[in-house]
C-alpha cells in the first residue's frame, strides 16, 4: 500500500479526497485514508488487549490455588459427596462422628486463640477496674477531707461494693441495691457521693471518721491466744495494727 500521488510541474503531491489522502492497495484499489479513526481504532484495541491481559493474570492466581489437584479426581470427589445415602451415614451413626471429629478439629485449632484472647480480656478488665477503682479512691476529696485512716484501708473496706459496668465506675450497697444519687435523683451516685453513703451506713464509721473516736466498749481481737484488740483506731500505734483493726472492723459488718 502506497499514497497515490499526481505530477505538477514536475513536482508529486498526494492525492486529496474528501479531506483524506489516497491510498493505492496492492491489488490496484484506491482508498481514502481515515487517520483520526485509524489512530482512535488502534486506542480502543489496545485497552482491549491490557483487559484481556489483566483477566488472564486474575485467571491464573485462581487457578495457582488449585495447583497440584487431578481435574478429574476432584470431580470424581464431588460426584461422590453429591451421591453420599445421609440415611446410612445416620443409621451407622457416621454422622455423629463425623460431627464429632470436626468439632475436635476446631476446638483445637482455635481453643489457644480463645484462651489467649479471654486472658487479654481479663487482664484489660483488671487494668480498668484497677484504674478506675483504685484510682477513684486513690482521688476521692471524701476521703482526703473526711477520713482519719490511710486510703488503702479504705479501699479494703469498700472496694468490693464497685463495679464496672459499661466503662463506668457504679456502686452498691449492703443490700445488693446500686446506690442512686440524692441530688441527681434517678441517676447513679458519683463515685465521692456512693463512698460517703456507704461510710455513712458503715457500723464503725465513728471509728474512721476524723474527729471522732470509736464508741462502745471495743471488741476482742480473733487472732490465736485470746490477745485483746486495740478498742479504737486512736489506741493503735502503727500502721500494722491500724489495717489489723480495719480488716477485724470489716469482718463484723
Amino acid at each position: 500500500m502506497k499514497p497515490k500521488t499526481i505530477e505538477v510541474n514536475g513536482q508529486s503531491y498526494a492525492v486529496i479526497q474528501d479531506g483524506k489522502p489516497v491510498y493505492v492497495h496492492d491489488d490496484g484499489s484506491e482508498v481514502p485514508h481515515d487517520a483520526p479513526h485509524t489512530v482512535a481504532t488502534i486506542s480502543r484495541l489496545n485497552g482491549e488487549a491490557k483487559t484481556h491481559c489483566e483477566a488472564k493474570e486474575q485467571l491464573e492466581k485462581q487457578v495457582k490455588a488449585f495447583e497440584g489437584l487431578d481435574p478429574e479426581q476432584a470431580k470424581q470427589a464431588l460426584i461422590t459427596v453429591q451421591n453420599l445415602d445421609m440415611k446410612k451415614l445416620v443409621d451407622a451413626g457416621e454422622v455423629d462422628k463425623v460431627k464429632a471429629e470436626i468439632t475436635e478439629a476446631l476446638k483445637k485449632t482455635y481453643e489457644p486463640q480463645l484462651q489467649q484472647l479471654q486472658q487479654e480480656r481479663d487482664a484489660v478488665q483488671q487494668q480498668l477496674h484497677g484504674e478506675l477503682i483504685g484510682g477513684g479512691f486513690a482521688r476521692s476529696k471524701f476521703i482526703q477531707d473526711n477520713i482519719a485512716v490511710p486510703m488503702d484501708m479504705v479501699q479494703n473496706t469498700f472496694g468490693k461494693n464497685f463495679k464496672i459496668e459499661d466503662g463506668k465506675v457504679v456502686a452498691y450497697g449492703a443490700d445488693g441495691q446500686k446506690i442512686y444519687s440524692r441530688s441527681r435523683p434517678g441517676e447513679v451516685a458519683d463515685f465521692d457521693e456512693a463512698l460517703e453513703t456507704l461510710v455513712g451506713g458503715y457500723q464503725h464509721k465513728d471509728s474512721i471518721l476524723k474527729g471522732s473516736q470509736a464508741g462502745g466498749g471495743g471488741f476482742q481481737g480473733g487472732g490465736q491466744g485470746g490477745g485483746q484488740a486495740p478498742k479504737s483506731l486512736a489506741d493503735c500505734k502503727t500502721k500494722e495494727e491500724k489495717v489489723a483493726y480495719m480488716k477485724q472492723v470489716g469482718e463484723q459488718t
